[in-house]
């Protein structure tokens, strides 16, 4: 009887996860424009622009910046972007050193969806 019992908790266990829906991630396309051109170390402004798969601007979305070195050991910096037009969102990273910085971009969408892109900035003098 027992055996019964686990052989039907585990049958339960795996038609309740095998029928779950996997959500498929947001068709969102992410442009942006890195200010100053060539890169430098300091305050590096980077522009953002999101757009749907129908080209229809994304707003109210809320936008992390966070980079990294591309080498180990050196700690992270990060800051929010802002909308500052429909679509559009603006923030700015503060690039400690020299050398080749990757952005990664951490969106999550106005219906929680979360999304992440990422942006290689290389040979910031």
């Amino acid at each position: 009887m027992i055996a019964r019992k686990k052989s039907l908790l585990f049958f339960l266990f795996v038609l309740v996860f095998a029928c779950q829906k996997t959500a498929k991630p947001p068709d969102i396309a992410v442009q942006y424009e890195i200010t100053p051109q060539p890169p430098r170390a300091g305050a590096t402004t980077i522009d953002l622009k999101l757009t749907d798969k129908n080209g229809g601007q994304v707003s109210g979305a809320r936008v992390n910046l966070e980079g990294n070195m591309s080498h180990a050991g050196m700690a992270p910096v990060s800051s929010a972007a802002k909308e500052i037009e429909t679509g559009k969102y603006h923030g700015t990273l503060q690039l400690t050193m020299a050398g080749d910085w990757i952005v990664l971009v951490h969106i999550t969408l106005p219906d929680g969806q979360k999304l992440q892109r990422q942006i290689e900035i290389n040979g910031v003098k």
